[in-house]
């Protein structure tokens, strides 16, 4: 066992973090490969990396035994880790606008014909699986590509001009949200190196279909200065799908949205988010709009945007807020903003939390009972279930059910779902109040 212990212990010393031996830039500046402060690295890398276990061989019964506890240890090789080498490196260096493609793999060591039990893995054949062809595997060719740069301009039709300040630069900086269209001369093939990002930032991330004419596809683009020429990075996308409505209508649905992590945090998303749903908003053909199994953080943000678009609708005045959710409420941000009932029932809470005095006893209590109301839903549904069961179980089958339902658990868990919306609520209310 000491040496099946001393083989396990040179094995781990050859498993590497895939989040953290890939490398991503974004880069402007020949000087960018160098800087360490212009690297990132993914959320997620278990889209590439997690569906296989190391190449096994039984020429021993170290080896068998080797096999058996890696089974055991699976969820390991699930959870986004590389096998086979020391000092792992995955460099994935782009250009900032027009996305071209720098992919390089390093490492100080790798596993050989001495470990009988493993073999590395296929690091290269994983990432070239996402990556389309053409890409650089020279650092020289990559930086020639960069004087191209200047070519490089946004595809599609301009949507939306916006600036933020930017405090280290001391300056605002300028960014545009574009419609493009895969008919576009050359978006094709940006958008499958575009379309690469999604594996490493969400997590269950898939590519589209682009031969599907339904989808329509909205870009966002810094605009900077070099050498005295105008230049453009890509911030971020989003992709929507348009779904057809009988008789007449269509729902489009966002799918993916990704603003990159240079560029988080400085209410790109928020941007993007307002200017495409203004896009639909002016079409009579569009019924409403809504999101493909929404991230939290998406939940958030449309949140913001919904709610700083509704608050001036007259059906949100604070006098008709304090009067309850109302079928007024439900048509006019449907005909207006193209938002569906659920949404407008979110927008309702929290513009009603920002006209109630949570201080007043009655008015918190009113605001609690109301939001209540919406969530005590499920619960009122396992009440229904449980007395179809009262009449359609055996006594000893009820039993087991009733000690699945317990009655205070669930006022518990209400009373801690309520908490967490109104903590929600008001982050949401924060923002709206420094916009």
């Amino acid at each position: 066992m000491a040496g099946l212990s001393a083989m396990e212990k040179k094995l781990a010393e050859f498993k590497c973090n895939t989040n953290e031996a890939i490398q991503l830039k974004l880069v402007r500046f020949p000087e960018d490969l160098e800087d360490d402060s212009t690297t990132f690295n993914p959320e997620y890398s278990h889209q590439v990396f997690g569906d296989e276990l190391p190449c096994i061989s039984f020429s021993s019964v170290l080896s068998l035994v080797c096999f058996i506890r890696t089974i055991n240890q699976k969820r390991a090789y699930l959870s986004e880790v590389a096998f086979g080498y020391k000092g792992l490196k995955i460099l994935l260096y782009y250009n900032a606008g027009n996305l071209s493609t720098l992919f390089r793999i390093e490492y100080t060591s790798k596993v050989n014909e001495n470990f009988d039990c493993v073999e590395a893995d296929d690091v290269e054949s994983k990432i070239r699986k996402i990556i389309p062809p053409g890409f650089c595997t020279s650092t020289d060719d990559f930086v020639s590509l960069l004087e191209k740069e200047v070519n490089f301009k946004p595809f599609g039709t301009l949507l939306h001009t916006y600036s933020v300040h930017n405090e280290e630069a001391g300056e605002d900086i300028t960014y545009q949200i574009y419609q493009a269209y895969m008919t576009c001369p050359g978006f094709r093939e940006y958008h499958e190196r575009l379309q690469t990002f999604l594996m490493w930032f969400i997590e269950t991330a898939s590519f589209i279909d682009v031969d599907d004419e339904r989808w329509n596809y909205f870009l966002v683009f810094e605009k900077y200065n070099k050498d005295g020429a105008t230049l453009f990075a890509t911030v971020g996308y989003m992709t929507v799908y348009n779904y057809y409505v009988y008789p007449d209508k269509t729902r489009p649905r966002v799918s993916q949205m990704l603003i990159l992590p240079p560029f988080q945090g400085e209410g790109h998303g928020a941007q993007l988010f307002e200017t495409v749903h203004r896009y639909y908003t002016s079409s009579p053909t569009v019924l409403d709009i809504t999101a493909e199994d929404p991230s939290e953080n998406y939940v958030k943000l449309r949140d913001f945007v919904l709610v700083k678009l509704c608050q001036d609708l007259p059906c949100f005045s604070s006098e008709k807020l304090m009067q309850g959710f109302s079928q007024e409420m439900v048509t006019e941000a449907q005909q207006k903003l193209k938002i569906n009932k659920q949404h407008t029932r979110r927008v309702y809470e929290i513009l009603r939390l920002r006209a109630t005095d949570m201080g007043d006893p009655e008015q918190s209590r009113g605001y609690r009972l109301d939001v209540k109301k919406r969530l005590i839903g499920p619960y009122k549904k396992k009440q229904r279930e449980l007395a179809k069961m009262r009449r359609c179980l055996r006594p000893e089958e009820l039993t087991n059910q009733l000690n699945q339902i317990d009655l205070n658990m669930q006022h518990e868990q209400l009373e801690e779902s309520f908490q967490q919306l109104l903590s929600d609520y008001r982050r949401v209310l924060e923002r709206l109040a420094q916009a």
